[in-house]
């Protein structure tokens, strides 16, 4: 089942972002999934809000997820934000163009 993933980064910037991303794909950047090198994510949007640095993603299951955090899980803290916890929950609907 499709899980939708919303990240909330208090306070960052796109610099967090942009690090993590050059990080998960050696310095390739992402302008395709298979940038990432884990299957199984099906859309992300990444952006600024009124609070930080947000990114919500859809993974085609829970499983494909946690596959990938072991690969940004330890960017993740090696970058001071080891406490970032996702909202993780199931998709009802999902559509694509």
């Amino acid at each position: 089942m499709a899980v939708i993933v919303t990240f909330a980064f208090p306070g960052a910037g796109q610099e967090l972002y942009d690090a993590v991303i050059a990080r998960v794909t050696g310095g390739r950047g992402f302008t395709r999934f298979a940038d990432l090198g884990n299957p199984g994510l099906l859309s992300h949007a990444a952006g600024p809000a009124h609070d930080g640095f947000h990114v919500t993603e859809v993974w085609e299951s829970e499983e494909a997820l946690e596959a990938h955090a072991k690969t940004f899980g330890p960017i993740l803290a090696d970058l001071g934000h080891a406490d970032v916890r996702p909202t993780i929950f199931p998709a009802h609907n999902f559509v694509v163009h």
